[in-house]
């Protein structure tokens, strides 16, 4: 099992538990289209453009309405190297367009499986 496939199973199953309070300017979001997985936040993110891409996709998804935390329609790999990205604070990610973002992650994964091999 890679470490990338041990960390999805361990936030997805629950191990990472998160507290009943959140820290001022955070929120809680579940990512996945099958199995969903808990992360926790800034809050500011959410504004970023990237992310407003995301969310238009899970409203394509699961629509507007649902009972719950913001929930996230899309690969937990994807989720976690866009999360990297924003907190590089690289300037580049601003500019990024959703499908640059989903074309460089499978062109590094594929690298970094070939790479492994």
């Amino acid at each position: 099992m890679t470490a990338s496939a041990f960390m999805k199973k361990f936030l997805c199953c629950g191990a990472r538990s998160f507290p009943a309070e959140l820290p001022e300017g955070h929120v809680r979001v579940y990512v996945g289209k099958e199995v969903l997985c808990k992360f926790e936040l800034e809050a500011n993110y959410l504004n970023h453009p990237l992310f407003e891409n995301l969310l238009q996709l899970s409203v394509d998804e699961f629509g507007y309405s649902y009972e719950g935390a913001l929930r996230i329609a899309c690969e937990i790999d994807l989720f976690l190297h866009l999360l990297e990205l924003l907190k590089s604070r690289n300037p580049s990610a601003h500019y990024m367009e959703l499908q640059d973002l989903i074309s460089n992650f499978n062109a590094a994964d594929s690298a970094h499986k070939a790479s492994s091999l």
